[in-house]
């Protein structure tokens, strides 16, 4: 359990710089600061921020150093913040009270400073830090949590978000987690667990032994239950289970091979895509009555089913038209019409939250590329492409996609990667092993 003490936290203006390319992406406007993320052709200008190391206390050493470096790893990988060396800090914060030598913060070319402290009060660890305006000298968050020190990397996330957010006026992804197919062993004898991390790559917790081969895991909108595919004795199942105590049920048993199982945005359906005779056609599972629903009607293959946000539509890939392409419908079924007609292959259609985009796999070109394309197909954009990418997942803000590439050779297999949404800051995600088809969580309560 954690509690938070949240001191203040208040919005100012970011630059305009940052207003045009969010105009441009579709990203929202953005919070006011007066500190600066300079975009210039698409690119980011990083942001200078120097995160001053936490002051220990009471035995809190180890605890102060993770803090420290999660914010700072956090910061840095989202590519709109230049974490500064801390061999290049001129003055040494030794109380977390005192107030800055901000002339010598200014000196090193930090836009933004953050201190903080973490001590240790019988079994239980306080963190508080602040975040600075390095220009003016002006106190723009401050915040106090006090919980177990086993939470300390994710008290990290959660300043990091804060952070975050104070200064680009969009809601952190940190504090997350992603669900994902772990891989071990030898290419032609690979097994498959359905595994748990911290978006960040740390903290991996298989939830399967591997004897039955695992697929498509995919959060519920209440962070802590996973529906997924299992193929144990060569049939296969859908099942949903809670990821922290690993209990597991059956969704149903199917006469016929099931695909791609994926929750409602309230959480109480689970739509999926189900085989007979050679076609696939998409199915609604209401989790309280067990009722089941035919949505498409297809001599065809209809699968990977998502639903929008708001829980009124769904997006499926189908190639009904002869090849595969992404299609939109009604959540009842109702008004089906394709979306993509770009050049190639495109599947694995994934809404952001924030409803503005579908995320896709396109092949073309002997090519494996990860794209986003507005609700009516408009809009397409290709964010990276390469041997094989597949398998898209957004991060809860919209401003993340996490995807895996696979590898040639022998020795090669699935590796997670992340990129911006604009293209941007592309970047593998640092885990042993091999892993596939992620699904990234919603913000953790």
């Amino acid at each position: 359990m954690i509690s938070i003490d949240l001191r203040f936290h208040h919005l100012r203006r970011i630059a305009a710089a940052l207003l045009v390319v969010f105009a441009l992406f579709g990203l929202g406007s953005a919070a006011q600061a007066q500190t600066e993320i300079d975009i210039t052709g698409g690119r980011v200008d990083p942001l200078p921020i120097a995160i001053s190391p936490f002051i220990p206390g009471g035995g809190a050493e180890e605890s102060a150093g993770t803090i420290s470096s999660v914010i700072t790893n956090d910061l840095g990988r989202s590519g709109y913040f230049a974490p500064l060396d801390p061999n290049t800090f001129i003055e040494k914060i030794a109380s977390f009270d005192q107030t800055p030598n901000f002339a010598s913060w200014k000196q090193i070319q930090a836009k933004a400073l953050v201190t903080g402290q973490t001590f240790m009060d019988g079994d239980k660890m306080r963190v508080e830090f602040r975040l600075w305006d390095a220009n003016t000298g002006q106190q723009l968050a401050a915040q106090q949590f006090t919980t177990s020190p086993k939470n300390d990397r994710r008290i990290g996330h959660m300043i990091a978000d804060i952070i975050y957010k104070q200064l680009t006026g969009i809601d952190g992804y940190f504090d997350t987690r992603v669900v994902f197919v772990m891989e071990e062993g030898p290419k032609d004898k690979r097994v498959k667990k359905l595994a748990i991390m911290d978006q960040d790559g740390f903290n991996i917790r298989p939830l399967t032994d591997g004897k039955d081969l695992v697929l498509t895991p995919r959060f519920s909108p209440s962070t802590n239950e996973i529906t997924y595919m299992s193929f144990g004795n060569a049939e296969p199942r859908v099942y949903l289970m809670n990821i922290d105590t690993k209990q597991r049920e059956i969704v149903g048993q199917f006469p016929n091979m099931s695909f791609a199982p994926r929750f409602s945005p309230d959480g109480q359906r689970v739509i999926m895509s189900l085989e007979d005779n050679g076609n696939a056609n998409i199915f609604e599972l209401d989790l309280r009555s067990r009722n089941l629903r035919q949505l498409t009607n297809e001599q065809a293959i209809n699968t990977a089913p998502c639903y929008s946000p708001d829980g009124t539509q769904v997006a499926f890939e189908s190639d009904r038209g002869g090849t595969q392409q992404i299609y939109v419908m009604n959540s009842d079924g109702s008004n089906q019409n394709r979306i993509s007609f770009g050049n190639g292959r495109y599947s694995t259609p994934v809404w952001s939250p924030d409803g503005q985009w579908i995320a896709f796999t396109k092949q073309a070109n002997g090519k494996f590329a990860i794209g986003v394309m507005k609700p009516d197909g408009s809009g397409e954009r290709i964010l990276t492409e390469g041997f094989h990418n597949e398998g898209p997942t957004w991060a809860p803000n919209s401003r993340v996609v996490m995807f895996f590439r696979d590898t040639q050779g022998e020795k090669g297999g699935p590796q997670l990667w992340s990129v911006d949404i604009t293209g941007y800051n592309e970047q593998r995600v640092p885990i042993e092993g091999f892993g596939s088809d992620p699904a990234w969580s919603p913000k953790l309560n």
